[in-house]
């Protein structure tokens, strides 16, 4: 009989794996919990006006997403989109400037203290979530069963999927055991990490040449330089499309940067083609001012448009570009445009992923899997909880790939 795990270390690590997740899921219950209490908003994507986070059945491989259902004690969401309209619609700027703080507090909730959490006090709102979007882990099986005859492609992302999430984002590195696993996905598959940071920032940080890198939310791409050569498409990619904002951005950052230098704890980024306004070390009190100073800045900026992630204020050129983009544009790249043969597998946690997330569920291939530990609305179809549980999952992947080699 062939053994199930073809290394010592990676049974051990599978064991103390699952000893983990069983503390983590009280841990997930409990910050989930926390913020449901403090902060029982969640901004979606979607145009609805209020609706539940509970699901109705789907299969594990919808193309498209089932509207979720209300439940008494659920917890509700409210389109981003229609509160981000409020800043460039009417009702005056005091209007606009709370709509934004509205925001900024709905997509980053405080954490405050709780009460200690008991084993019966998993939310029926978790479970229904982890129904409809299962661990990776433990769906291992079927989903590199769906992946047969396909050849995988990889697209992950940086900050909270690769790295923890930490409060000086120029600390954001990621432990070596991470970077030789993903050294090794590399060598059997395609792989591309796709970012909101600056390209160069990310190469550093990882310092894998043989990876896809798309930096500023897609914007600047640019293919392996050594490593595998894959024998389908182009690896010498080069992709642009926000050229011609790059004096525009470089003009916005130097004035965010004297704009919010009053503010403690923000910190301002130049990601070539986006500019990040971190503002996780911000003092909660002091949000309604960077937001005024940040839209002081932008309103003589039409052509730039504002996003949010966690705890960080997005400036990006209006043109139609993102993860989701790129991500189409990285398989046309590897020749698989209109292929039937290939299974992208994008891993991301922030809500700039789901344009992925969403290209893969449009097109009917592939997964996507968001990294959290609390329920978000989301087009994934399975989670992950954190950086560690993307490495087992991408370790497993790793020893599958090999097991399937050995045989032939």
């Amino acid at each position: 009989m062939r053994p199930l795990f073809s290394s010592s270390s990676v049974f051990f690590s599978f064991i103390a794996h699952k000893l983990l997740y069983l503390f983590q899921c009280r841990v997930c219950c409990f910050e989930q919990r926390e913020e449901m209490t403090n902060q029982n908003v969640v901004v979606s994507d979607e145009e609805s006006a209020i609706i539940t986070l509970t699901l109705t059945n789907s299969s594990l491989f919808s193309p498209a997403v089932t509207k979720p259902v209300a439940i008494p004690g659920g917890y509700v969401t409210i389109s981003r989109k229609k509160l981000l309209n409020k800043l460039g619609g009417g009702g005056g700027e005091g209007t606009k400037i709370n709509a934004w703080v509205d925001s900024m507090r709905a997509s980053s909730p405080t954490r405050k203290s709780a009460p200690a959490l008991t084993l019966s006090s998993e939310t029926e709102d978790q479970k229904s979530w982890i129904l409809h979007h299962p661990s990776a882990l433990s769906m291992f099986v079927e989903i590199m069963n769906a992946s047969k005859g396909k050849q995988i492609v990889m697209f992950l992302d940086y900050d909270g999927t690769l790295s923890p999430i930490v409060e000086d984002p120029d600390r954001a590195f990621m432990s070596k055991e991470m970077r030789e696993t993903v050294r090794d996905v590399a060598k059997y598959f395609p792989t591309a990490v796709v970012s909101g940071r600056c390209r160069d920032k990310v190469y550093s940080f990882i310092g894998l040449s043989e990876l896809y890198y798309a930096g500023s939310h897609g914007m600047d791409i640019k293919g392996p330089t050594t490593g595998h050569k894959y024998k389908k498409g182009n690896q010498s990619v080069l992709c642009q499309p926000a050229r011609e904002f790059l004096p525009m951005i470089n003009e916005v950052y130097k004035a965010l940067l004297e704009e919010t230098k009053s503010i403690p704890g923000a910190t301002v980024e130049n990601n070539k083609f986006c500019i990040s306004v971190h503002f996780r070390c911000v003092d909660e009190k002091k949000w309604d001012a960077l937001a005024e100073q940040v839209r002081s800045v932008l309103k003589d900026y039409p052509k730039l448009r504002l996003t949010q992630g966690r705890k960080v204020l997005e400036v990006r050129p209006t043109i139609k570009w993102d993860k989701g983009k790129a991500l189409e544009f990285l398989l046309k790249s590897l020749g698989y445009a209109n292929s039937s043969n290939v299974f992208p597998i994008f891993i991301g946690d922030d809500r700039t992923d789901e344009d992925g997330f969403k290209v893969l569920r449009k097109r009917g291939q592939g997964i996507g899997i968001l990294v959290s530990k609390v329920p978000k609305e989301t087009n994934a179809s399975y989670s992950l909880q954190e950086p560690s549980e993307v490495m087992y999952f991408l370790q497993r992947l790793v020893e599958w790939k090999r097991s399937l080699l050995s045989r032939h």
